[in-house]
């Protein structure tokens, strides 16, 4: 059982109503993590602006989806495990490429760059060097394309610990945790 209960729209603070309903016509349903937010309108703000500008920033949807799923599965969060492989594969990952993502690996040269580095992120704190973001540079990725990263990284954070510390119920197929090779 959640730890912090899910809203509804009838039970949210009218404050998050309005978002909530948008968050519904997005997918036709308020998944569990953003009603378990909507308990705090300020928190399910940022939340939902969030997606909703880095949705239109300039990395494409499946490599967004392929940072989530590996920082999902060092975080060891089960529901945006869940959540962005179900996405991932609706922005056309096929199932394989978002299972090699979870542990940080792809075929593509530049997504492989930019989930070891956003690996990196995680696992060091945001230690990294010059040699990690110059990784990223001679994959591709100009410096807005690296912020980008770092800003889904942020994101996804901030998902896999509302969902673990507050033990949020899946609502998503379940998708099995890997331990990296």
């Amino acid at each position: 059982m959640s730890r912090i209960p899910q809203t509804t729209l009838d039970s949210a603070p009218a404050a998050s109503r309005p978002t909530l309903e948008a968050i519904k016509g997005a997918f036709g349903v308020v998944p569990n993590m953003f009603a378990t937010v909507a308990q705090s309108p300020a928190a399910l703000a940022a939340l939902w602006g969030s997606f909703g500008a880095l949705g239109g920033g300039r990395l494409p949807a499946a490599l967004g989806e392929q940072i989530a799923v590996a920082v999902a599965n060092r975080n060891e969060c089960g529901y945006c495990l869940a959540a962005h492989t179900a996405l991932g594969r609706k922005a056309g990952v096929s199932a394989e490429a978002m299972a090699q993502a979870q542990t940080g690996h792809s075929d593509d040269p530049a997504t492989a760059a930019a989930l070891a580095f956003a690996l990196k992120v995680v696992e060091r704190r945001a230690q990294v060097d010059d040699a990690d973001v110059q990784a990223l540079r001679d994959a591709g990725f100009d410096d807005e394309a690296i912020v980008e990263i770092l800003a889904h990284v942020a994101l996804n954070l901030f998902t896999n610990y509302v969902n673990v510390a507050f033990d949020v119920p899946l609502d998503f197929p379940q998708v099995a945790l890997r331990r990296a090779a």
